[in-house]
């Protein structure tokens, strides 16, 4: 496989209240409106909790701390391309006021539980979005002392 076909991403699982942040965006590919966890690539020279929190504030306008992970998904997408997704935990116990998508790729922000994420009529961009809510939903976490720092 080429370098260029392996994507290493992060994916922030925000939980509120009993429900789960969602943000809707358009699928690149089919051009569909779908939703997603906040998500994106890791950038040169950034490290793995840094890019999360960047692109959860990107793509929701919200500065939160993790505090947890749930581990690795991977994916061998549509387009040939395989990602590599880490999946970490935001359990914020307060949120602002306000907040709104700093990223015009992102259309508009949703709440969902569980339950009613099964009853949208969004589809997911990809399994790894109901994957990390499963994952989330069984009860795993996994300490953030377990991504080691960059050295």
């Amino acid at each position: 496989m080429s370098r260029e076909l392996l994507h290493l991403t992060v994916a922030a699982i925000v939980y509120f209240e009993h429900k789960f942040l969602l943000v809707e965006e358009r699928d690149k590919l089919t051009g569909q409106r779908v939703l997603n966890q906040p998500a994106g690539h890791v950038e040169q020279d950034e490290d793995l909790l840094s890019a999360v929190k960047r692109e959860l504030f990107e793509e929701t306008g919200l500065a939160l701390e993790p505090s947890a992970w749930l581990g690795i998904s991977q994916l061998k997408a549509a387009n040939g391309h395989r990602y590599v997704r880490l999946n970490i935990v935001f359990e914020p116990t307060s949120l602002p006021a306000q907040y709104q998508p700093q990223d015009s790729d992102i259309l508009a922000l949703h709440w969902y539980s569980a339950t009613e994420l099964l009853q949208t009529a969004l589809p997911l961009r990809s399994r790894l979005v109901s994957d990390a809510i499963s994952l989330y939903t069984e009860g795993v976490r996994l300490p953030l002392s377990l991504i080691q720092p960059t050295r």
